[in-house]
């Protein structure tokens, strides 16, 4: 996936009320951009770090761009933007990357599902059936390991899902929870259990009805990302 146009460049001034960005342009512009992450983004931005923005052409918007790709206290580059993952994901499921999805001969997007009335990221249809792939963007890293973990936040939202995957393993349905981690400089994944022990314990609830867990790991500029390599799994932190 490439950034088309091609990204702008500038440093963070600030992020505030979750969804807006102070940011100056290497042209000196100021501007307040729209930041489309609604995570704590812990150990990602840092005022001063450089950011890459898409600017909008449409009259209609209230801001003049979106923040794409950012820079971490750790000097790595992390995507802002976590509906780019979904779109990363089917990008790599049309082109076979993710080896373990590969096969399908259907794919469908937010499909209705579950005990829970939730909606799976994506249904791939099998000759033997389906499989239901819920997909989770990544961003969280740390000082001195290539270690990711997830979430970076407390996720009432994300553990239900967990529940939602296990309802369907122990049903006999495949039922896969997908990883895309979007920070560079990574080479592991982990449930961050200091932040939220609820999700971790679902994880590991879900792997045990039969869950399948992939991470996969993006290779990210500011010109464009590519998931291209499977990532090892620590489930037990």
């Amino acid at each position: 996936m490439r950034f088309h146009p091609p990204l702008e460049e500038g440093r963070l001034i600030r992020r505030y009320k979750r969804f807006l960005a102070d940011i100056e342009t290497v042209g000196g512009e100021l501007l307040t951009i729209h930041c489309p992450n609604t995570g704590s983004m812990l150990n990602c931005q840092v005022e001063g770090g450089q950011v890459w923005f898409s600017r909008s052409t449409d009259p209609k918007r209230k801001l003049p761009g979106t923040w794409e790709v950012g820079e971490t206290p750790q000097g790595r580059l992390f995507c802002v933007n976590t509906g780019r993952a979904n779109a990363l994901v089917e990008e790599a499921l049309q082109a076979g990357v993710i080896s373990e999805l590969s096969g399908f001969t259907g794919l469908k997007r937010e499909v209705a599902y579950g005990q829970e009335k939730s909606r799976i990221d994506f249904r791939l249809d099998y000759p033997t059936g389906p499989a239901y792939v819920e997909v989770k963007s990544v961003t969280l890293g740390f000082d001195g390991t290539a270690v990711a973990a997830f979430p970076d936040a407390v996720t009432d939202r994300g553990a239900k899902h967990l529940r939602e995957l296990a309802h369907l393993a122990r049903d006999g349905i495949r039922a896969v929870q997908l990883y895309c981690v979007n920070l560079t400089g990574i080479e592991a994944v982990r449930p961050a259990e200091e932040i939220d022990f609820a999700y971790a314990a679902a994880l590991r609830e879900a792997v045990a009805c039969g869950v399948e867990v992939l991470a996969y790991g993006v290779r990210l500029s500011h010109e464009e990302m590519v998931i291209d390599r499977r990532l090892d799994l620590l489930l037990n932190g």
